[in-house]
């Protein structure tokens, strides 16, 4: 089986020589291959004395005793976000041992949420965030790579089966591991099994403002409760949330986030699943324009007063420089979209479509097109 490249590999390598490099993402999505692929790439001995993962008991011991390998060379901490203490042991670890060592630390929360307490580590280290295969990863070897991830999704094990039923099987066993496991290693819930019946109804709300009220009466808990329960899933990156683009000369609403799934095969509604597809190519860019070229650049949606929305907005500087708008067949222009494009005529403008293959260039300066052809744009 062909090696697929990781959007982040080249960068990773430059950074290890200056500084250590933190990568977390979702769970299975590649991070410990990429950080194998790495330590073979360097050639530093006995390379499997570099490599210390949490979830192992006597590499846990190892760390905790803080008895790393000694002599120079690659050294990968995988999951070592669980332990309490880990950004000291880190830290002094860096400290003492930066001219020997090149550090990787690994981990499937968010690196920059679990540091209990203050950023110790400021201007030590590197950090990039490796999400699921997008197009522009799988185009070489995968030709109907678009159709594909739709149906397989983006986690490299499902998708590379290639199976519909071992696709179903592994969305089940990942939702169960990530919750009853990784949320319980991570945060103090008192009842799993109420964020598990929360996530069973997420899928259906992709594409909406998700209002947390509405969580709130279906699961009969609190506002503070549920809205705990959304961060956690952000947390250990089961979900995302993209917030509205406000704007006063155009009347934006300023609240309700809309809501996706990293595993988007999660999204039955063929519309949503679309959409939640595009969100996560497009969060992806953002977060590797953020990460390696340090670009102020976010990604948003627009909805106003008057109810006229467009998916996505990605922002740079906080000014708007891209508009996109999600079809699965439709050729007509969407009104919302017209309409923001005629407030911001500098800003580039797209509707894309899964099934159509139209592409041209509207009066307005609206690009319709095919979605693959614009998602191979990304990363």
């Amino acid at each position: 089986m062909d090696y697929i490249v990781r959007y982040i590999e080249q960068g990773v390598m430059e950074d290890l020589e200056k500084r250590m490099v933190f990568i977390a993402g979702p769970r299975q999505c590649g991070k410990t291959t990429l950080a194998q692929k790495i330590l073979q790439q360097n050639v530093i001995g006995q390379t499997e004395r570099f490599y210390l993962n949490w979830d192992a008991a006597e590499d846990r011991e190892t760390i905790i005793r803080e008895q790393f390998p000694a002599g120079s060379g690659l050294l990968v901490l995988d999951e070592i976000h669980k332990y309490s203490r880990w950004r000291q042991v880190v830290k002094g670890l860096y400290d003492k041992r930066k001219h020997e060592l090149k550090i990787l630390v690994i981990g499937s929360g968010r690196l920059d949420y679990y540091r209990y307490g203050g950023d110790s580590l400021q201007g030590r280290y590197h950090f990039y965030r490796l999400y699921p295969f997008t197009l522009r990863e799988i185009h070489a070897i995968r030709p109907n790579g678009l159709e594909e991830l739709f149906t397989y999704g983006g986690f490299p094990e499902p998708f590379l089966a290639a199976s519909r039923r071992e696709m179903k099987r592994w969305s089940r066993q990942y939702r169960t591991r990530i919750i009853y496991e990784e949320l319980n290693s991570l945060e103090n819930v008192r009842d799993v099994a109420l964020v598990e019946n929360m996530a069973l109804r997420l899928p259906e709300l992709v594409g909406s403002p998700l209002s947390v009220n509405a969580l709130r009466e279906d699961l009969q808990a609190s506002h503070q409760t549920v809205s705990r329960w959304l961060a956690m899933l952000e947390n250990i990156y089961m979900i995302f949330r993209i917030y509205p683009f406000g704007s006063a000369s155009i009347r934006a609403v300023k609240k309700e986030a809309k809501h996706y799934h990293f595993d988007w095969t999660v999204v039955e509604d063929e519309g949503s699943r679309f959409e939640n597809v595009v969100a996560c190519h497009l969060l992806k860019w953002v977060h590797f324009k953020q990460d390696y070229d340090g670009r102020n650049v976010e990604l948003r949606y627009f909805r106003d007063v008057e109810r006229r929305e467009v998916d996505f907005v990605i922002l740079e500087d906080g000014k708007p420089f891209q508009f996109i708008e999600c079809k699965l067949r439709g050729r007509e222009v969407s009104p919302s979209l017209r309409y923001l494009k005629k407030r911001f005529p500098e800003c580039n403008a797209a509707q894309i479509s899964l099934y159509r293959k139209d592409n041209f260039m509207t009066k307005e300066g609206i690009h319709i097109c095919p979605a693959d052809e614009y998602l191979l744009t990304m990363v």
